[in-house]
């Protein structure tokens, strides 16, 4: 379900059209986050860390509402929840796209995922289709051979988008604790800075939290 937004009572009325007019209207940043612990839960679970963290990722980001507005023929909506559009590997080092719905349990979204997964492996292409291509999603990737500290997006301005783009790095250990790198892109007119840091604070609060005392 989505909500329309009144653009005229609307408190972001003035960024939504000074930044709507950009050609480029994204800005994105890359900050550390703490996954100690978390790592060694997802393997207690038996459950891959990619989906792990991507199923906290996505509880996360629905808890910050500006991360579930969408642009949509020149209107603002707000979704109920949005789910996870993550790019999947394949053997052959190609990937496709995906649609996870996101489910209020870790299991339900690793079945969810694990279907996906499987579709993918059976599939050749970017299996780019009205499913994959749904807008009340994140746009997530992970790129764990690679420690970056810095992240730019293809684009193309033609095509109208407005969803989230997050991106998790390599793992690495650090003063003790085991850190990821996470790249967050978002459209300047419907979020800011400080919708990002929310975002990223409620990520590290749920890995924290998923871990027990």
């Amino acid at each position: 379900m989505k909500q329309l937004i009144d653009l005229a009572t609307w408190n972001r009325r003035e960024h939504f059209a000074f930044f709507s007019a950009f050609e480029e209207p994204f800005f994105g940043l890359v900050a550390p986050v703490d996954c100690t612990g978390a790592h060694a839960e997802a393997r207690r679970l038996g459950v891959s860390f990619f989906l792990y963290y991507l199923y906290h990722a996505v509880q996360a980001a629905n808890t910050v509402p500006e991360l579930r507005t969408r642009i949509e023929n020149g209107q603002v909506y707000r979704y109920d929840r949005v789910h996870a559009s993550a790019t999947l590997g394949r053997p052959d080092h190609t990937f496709a796209f995906s649609f996870i719905e996101q489910h209020d349990e870790l299991a339900g979204f690793v079945a969810a995922a694990t279907a996906e997964m499987q579709a993918v492996q059976s599939s050749t292409g970017l299996r780019l289709n009205a499913t994959t291509a749904r807008v009340d999603v994140l746009h997530c990737s992970a790129i764990p051979w690679v420690r970056f500290t810095g992240l730019t997006h293809a684009r193309s301005f033609a095509h109208p988008d407005s969803c989230p783009k997050i991106s998790f790095s390599q793992l690495y250990e650090e003063n003790g604790r085991t850190w990821m790198n996470v790249a967050v892109n978002v459209h300047h007119a419907l979020a800011d800075g400080y919708h990002v840091g929310q975002f990223l604070q409620a990520f590290e609060r749920n890995l924290k939290g998923s871990v027990p005392a």
